[in-house]
This record gives C-alpha cells, sequence and structure tokens, in this order.
C-alpha cells in the first residue's frame, strides 16, 4: 500500500525529495523477500511488465539463456525515449501516467501495447542496420550504454512479439510447482506444441525456438526447483538419451537449466566474497548437479557434459579456498595463548565468532554435497582436521580456563565459549551441552580454589 501511495504521488507530481528514496528501498525489500505487490508505476514500469519472468538481479555484464539482467532496463529504455521513439515514448508516457491516476488500467494496457508494436518495428530496423556490419553493432552496443544490450534486445523483441501467447501460458499453469512430474511435463508440451501451431497465424515474426525458449522459461520461474525443467526434456524426448534430446525442440530446456547452473555459479561467487555463504544455495547447486547427471545421460553429447564439467570446476574450486580458509579461522580462534598474551579483560571478537560458526555451518553443508560438487577430498580432510582440533583444543581451553587469573579469565571464557558453539555445529548439541557443563564445572572449581587461597 505504501508503495502504491509513493508512485502516485509521484505521477501527480509531488515529490518531497526523499519519496524516490523510499521506494527503492521498498522495492528491494520486496523483492528480497519474493512478496508481490501491485505496482502503480509509469510507462516504463509497464512498458517491461511483460519481461518479468526472464529478469535477473545478477551481473549485467553476464548473458544468460532466456534471461535479462534488470539493471540492463533503464538503460535500454533510456536509449529507446531517446533515439527510437523519442515523440511517441514522450506521448503515450503522458497518457499512460494518465490512465493510471484515473485507474484505468485498461486503457493503459493498450497504450503499452501500442508502444510496444511500435518498439518492435523500430528496434528490428536498428538491428537489422548492424547485423553486417560489425563497427556499427559496436555503435549501436554503446548508444544503448548496457553491457550485453543486443543480446537482450535481441531477447526482448520475441517476448513482446509473443506476450499474449506467454500470458496464456502464465494463465494455464499453476501459480507452484512443488515437483515436476509427467502430468505437468505433458500438459507444458500441449501448451508449446498448442502455441507452435498456431505460430504462423497468431505469432507473426516470432520463431518457432522462441516459443520453446520463452515458454520453457516461463514455466522454469513457477517451480519450485528450476533444475526439474530438464524433466520436461527428458519426458517430452522420450528418452533420456542426451544426443536425442539434443535433436528436438526440447533441448533448449538443458541448455536453460545449465545456464541457470552458471548463474548460481556467480552468485556464490558473490556470496563467499562478501563472506555470507548460504547453504540454501550451496543446496540449489548440488541438487541441480545431480539432476542433470542423473537424468539425462549427458555422456552422448560432449557440449553438455563439457559445460557441466566446466561448471562443476568452477564451484569446486570456489568451495576448497573456503573449505581449507576454515580451519585456519577455528585455529586462530581458539589457540591456547600464554597469559603475557592477553590485553587485561578482553574477550574474543563477537562478529570473528559468528563468522566462524557460519563457516563451519558451511564446511558442514559443503560434506553432505561433496560428490556433486567434486569437493570430496578437500571436505573430508577438513572436517577430519576440525574435529581433532576441536576435541583436543577443548580439553585445553577447559584446562586453561581452570587455571586463569582474574585478568586473562574473561578471555578465556570467550575461548570456551566459542569452543561450545563450533562443537555445537560440528558435533551437535548433546556434545555441545556436555562441553558447556564441564565449562561450568571448570569455572566453579577456578572460583573454589581462589577463595581457597585468599583464605
Amino acid at each position: 500500500m505504501l508503495v502504491q501511495e509513493l508512485e502516485r504521488a509521484l505521477l501527480r507530481g509531488d515529490d518531497d525529495g526523499g519519496n524516490e528514496l523510499v521506494l527503492q528501498e521498498l522495492r528491494h525489500v520486496i523483492r528480497a523477500a519474493a512478496q508481490p505487490a501491485p505496482r502503480v508505476g509509469d510507462a516504463a514500469r509497464m512498458f517491461f511488465e511483460p519481461l518479468e519472468p526472464f529478469l535477473i538481479d545478477g551481473r549485467a555484464d553476464r548473458k544468460r539463456v532466456g534471461r535479462i539482467a534488470r539493471a540492463s532496463l533503464e538503460p535500454i529504455w533510456s536509449w529507446l525515449v531517446r533515439d527510437l521513439i523519442p515523440a511517441e515514448a514522450r506521448t503515450l508516457n503522458e497518457d499512460i501516467n494518465r490512465a493510471l491516476l484515473n485507474d484505468d488500467r485498461v486503457r493503459a494496457e493498450q497504450l503499452v501495447r501500442a508502444l510496444h508494436e511500435r518498439t518492435v518495428e523500430r528496434v528490428k530496423d536498428a538491428i537489422a542496420e548492424a547485423a553486417d556490419d560489425e563497427k556499427a553493432r559496436r555503435r549501436l552496443a554503446v548508444l544503448v550504454g548496457a553491457p550485453c544490450a543486443l543480446d537482450d534486445i535481441s531477447l526482448i523483441l520475441p517476448i513482446f512479439a509473443l506476450r499474449d501467447t506467454l500470458a496464456d501460458l502464465a494463465r494455464r499453469l499453476p501459480g507452484h510447482i512443488r515437483s515436476f512430474e509427467h502430468e505437468q511435463a505433458d500438459q507444458l508440451k500441449s501448451l508449446l506444441e498448442g502455441a507452435v501451431a498456431r505460430h504462423s497465424v497468431a505469432l507473426g515474426p516470432a520463431k518457432k525456438s522462441d516459443v520453446y525458449l520463452c515458454g520453457l522459461v516461463v514455466a522454469m520461474s513457477r517451480l519450485a526447483a528450476p533444475w526439474q525443467l530438464i524433466r520436461f526434456a527428458t519426458r517430452a524426448a522420450e528418452s533420456d538419451d542426451g544426443a536425442r534430446i539434443a535433436e528436438t525442440p526440447y533441448a533448449v530446456a538443458v541448455t536453460i537449466v545449465l545456464s541457470e547452473l552458471e548463474r548460481m555459479v556467480d552468485e556464490l561467487r558473490a556470496e563467499l566474497k562478501a563472506s555470507r555463504p548460504t547453504v540454501s544455495l550451496l543446496k540449489g547447486l548440488h541438487d541441480a548437479v545431480r539432476g542433470l547427471r542423473s537424468e539425462i545421460d549427458l555422456s552422448v553429447n560432449p557440449m553438455w557434459n563439457k559445460q557441466l564439467t566446466a561448471i562443476r570446476a568452477d564451484v569446486s574450486g570456489l568451495l576448497k579456498t573456503e573449505i581449507e580458509a576454515t580451519s585456519g579461522i577455528v585455529r586462530r580462534l581458539l589457540r591456547p595463548r600464554p597469559a603475557k598474551e592477553i590485553v587485561p579483560h578482553s574477550l574474543l571478537d563477537v562478529i570473528d565468532v559468528n563468522d566462524a560458526e557460519m563457516r563451519l555451518e558451511f564446511v558442514n553443508a559443503c560434506r553432505h554435497y561433496a560428490n556433486e560438487l567434486a569437493i570430496n577430498e578437500t571436505a573430508t580432510r577438513t572436517h577430519s582436521e576440525l574435529t581433532l582440533y576441536l576435541e583436543t583444543g577443548a580439553k585445553v581451553l577447559l584446562d586453561s580456563l581452570r587455571h586463569a587469573g582474574d585478568a586473562d579469565r574473561p578471555f578465556r571464557q570467550s575461548q570456551v565459549d566459542a569452543a561450545i558453539r563450533f562443537c555445537g555445529t560440528v558435533f551437535g548439541a548433546e556434545y555441545a551441552g556436555l562441553l558447556a557443563k564441564a565449562a561450568e564445572v571448570a569455572a566453579h572449581s577456578a572460583a573454589a580454589e581462589r577463595t581457597s587461597a585468599r583464605a
């Protein structure tokens, strides 16, 4: 409701200075939480609305099959209204905003459709002029100002041309497909082939391959596990033979899933760089790799097999570095220190302890997914090192706490507390509970000794 009111205020020209900033934050939160929200918006937002199932928040300089980076939309829109359809865009923008303010959604959609048709004509002409001229292609890319501008525009055109077909497909598919089984695959195949059968009459310039590509991306957006789209390829082709699937129009399903895997690897790389790796992303990668390897015989399709091998190698390289670093971080935090190295009444940094605990959880998850992600040896070796170090190191820390003085006791207690948390992650809650009781006994024993000494 807040988004709608702020957008209506902007459409009326009532900008208090902070509205746009608040809107940006609200939109970011809504996208991050995957919460659909009704949008009032302006002409640009309505213009790009059919692209929603195809948008990703990843890097704009990486081309992904059937995907468009959200960051590319603003430069593409700027190019359209500046160089390609300035008069139409300006006039329709005013008319669309007026219709939205009057809650006339039907009129606004009619105007957007007219803008789509005009855009498709002009963009096709612009691309045709640059088709055989490399210099013209580079100039066009510079004018648009997006890293993968030409690739994105080449996908936007068929989406606009197929907007009615894709909207019909979206209406007929379930809103959420938990598991993509035979029934759903047969339904999707029937819908796609029906659209292709109407191609020459209803779809105009759109190619058959565009119908399959765009339709499958729409279907994938409804899947709880996007990798399950490959089940459509095996079901539609009535075979799990990679070579046979590649000969059918349904082969694009495998290509889309492989491209999604590459996108997930980029996301994993970004999360590791920001020191916030998530187990859910790791599980998604594992499930997708396992699905591809188990449900399709890729050995007879060298191209797909090579691509999957490269993906697994990338994931393996990223995870090995992260896993091996975890052992050193834990050792640094729990290393027994002589009293002279400890600043009186200091504690371990809470942020460092939280980070180490998160890393241990990640290493545990890596062990479960090690086979498919090609990290068996590294995960097993590091886990063995960690378990041995925690088992022996905890005893040393308890002894240090038992004999600690007033100045170093807070630091040693914080080390023991960190060890308890780490052991809970690696060995489980029961082991951590026993260690916590031992720490309590050690602390009481030290207090009793001090009392006795003073007496």
